[in-house]
């Protein structure tokens, strides 16, 4: 009984630094990098996308590998109606820590907007899985995932087929 109070000490202590190894450290950018990254998302922000993908790479120059920047380019390429190159840039993150949610997130909206839906919900429900409907990730891809859908339904409906027998207008015929 004398040894009670110091194990159940010890056991608390082990228990608090296997669970701080758990959790992930915020990523520090270099300050060059972090300047670099402030203007591309200026400039993602304005619409010139070509401006923030200079930024962008130019700070992962700088900071190899980060993932805050390997993201803002998954953003970009997002933005540039490019889902493949997104989801490459989401999956070198996922690689690396499967458990980022905002890549989850990411590649489900790059597949939604790819048109791959089964996959999307697949990574809504993983999201929903790991952290609840209610968090950020979770709703952004789950409205995401809603618009690219209602968006898929729209378009086939709004294409204009024209058959072989219809007449060209303009074309002169000698």
């Amino acid at each position: 009984m004398r040894y009670a109070p110091v194990a159940l000490v010890l056991s608390a202590l082990a228990a608090l630094t296997a669970s701080a190894g758990q959790s992930a450290t915020p990523e520090v950018l270099d300050p060059r990098a972090a300047a670099l990254e402030a203007q591309g998302k200026v400039a993602l922000a304005n619409g010139d996308l070509d401006r923030a993908t200079d930024g962008f790479e130019a700070a992962l120059a700088i900071s190899p590998g980060s993932a805050v920047l390997v993201m803002d380019l998954a953003d970009v390429a997002r933005h540039q109606a490019m889902p493949g190159k997104a989801l490459h840039y989401y999956r070198a993150v996922l690689a690396r820590d499967p458990a980022n949610l905002d890549a989850l997130a990411g590649e489900g909206q790059a597949l939604a907007q790819k048109g791959a839906f089964d996959k999307a919900k697949r990574n809504l429900a993983r999201l929903e899985a790991i952290c609840g409907d209610g968090c950020p990730p979770a709703r952004n891809l789950a409205s995401a995932l809603t618009a690219a859908q209602a968006q898929a339904q729209v378009t086939p409906a709004a294409a204009h087929v024209v058959s072989a027998d219809t007449p060209n207008s303009g074309v002169v015929n000698n």
